[in-house]
């Protein structure tokens, strides 16, 4: 860090967290963590990246953020969409659950930049009232492309609705080639959300809500991605957001 102006004044963007068993040095214990790439890509994009576990009361401190980022992970508990759980939901993590939800009605409440990544566009849409498809093999003919292997992400293109902001993000790319790892989708939309990516078996890739500078989910994965423009954009609206700027100051750096 030098100390210019763009390092002090990073807008500071959360980014949701897992609690879980990790292991590092000699201990393998409780830990609350993020993957190191959501951290890497909102840092490069010009971000000041803050951890939020889900513990406490996260959502007490969306007035504190310029942006937040919900992260992927498990499976939502199919009984906040009013689902029994298939036999394939794993993951699922009650108290993320709780901690999640209650930060996206915050952050929908103010207006406050939103990206959405995998399991974050689902929270974004279970907090809307919509459902998810709990195993999309299911209903892509036996498909597992969207999650080839454990650990293994999926490669392939998703087409992007010309226009939207989504599209805008992406800087114009309708047709980006993206990582996939997920084996839910949105089922029904919820109130408000509209799609606007879908792959070729027609999963719904990422919806947004019209009308704000910047709210939107992905059900791919672009912190691992080699294109920054998605977080580019994201941090650019949360830079604008944290200096009251007018929205329609925004522009794409790339």
């Amino acid at each position: 860090m030098t100390g210019t102006a763009n390092e002090t004044n990073r807008p500071v963007i959360g980014i949701t967290g897992y609690v879980e068993d990790a292991s590092f040095g000699v201990w393998n214990m409780r830990s609350a963590l993020v993957p190191y790439a959501y951290v890497r890509q909102v840092a490069e994009a010009g971000g000041q990246p803050v951890l939020l576990p889900p513990v406490g009361a996260p959502a007490s401190l969306v007035d504190r953020l310029d942006g937040l980022v919900v992260a992927g992970g498990g499976d939502i508990d199919p009984a906040l969409y009013g689902a029994e759980p298939h036999p394939e939901v794993s993951g699922v993590r009650d108290f993320r659950d709780g901690s999640e939800l209650a930060l996206v009605h915050a952050a929908l409440d103010r207006d406050l930049p939103f990206l959405g990544i995998c399991r974050g566009l689902q929270v974004l849409n279970v907090a809307l009232g919509g459902t998810l498809v709990q195993h999309l093999p299911d209903v892509v003919g036996g498909r597992t492309d969207h999650s080839p292997a454990p650990g293994v992400y999926g490669h392939f293109p998703v087409r992007v609705e010309p226009g939207s902001r989504t599209a805008e993000a992406l800087g114009g790319d309708t047709t980006p080639t993206v990582a996939h790892y997920h084996h839910q989708s949105i089922d029904r939309l919820g109130t408000g959300l509209r799609a606007v990516a879908w792959a070729d078996d027609g999963v719904v890739e990422a919806a947004e809500l019209p009308g704000r500078a910047f709210a939107l989910g992905v059900q791919w994965h672009p912190e691992v991605g080699d294109d920054p423009a998605l977080f580019l954009s994201f941090v650019a609206a949360a830079r604008i957001y944290a200096g009251g700027e007018a929205a329609d100051t925004l522009t794409l750096r790339r």
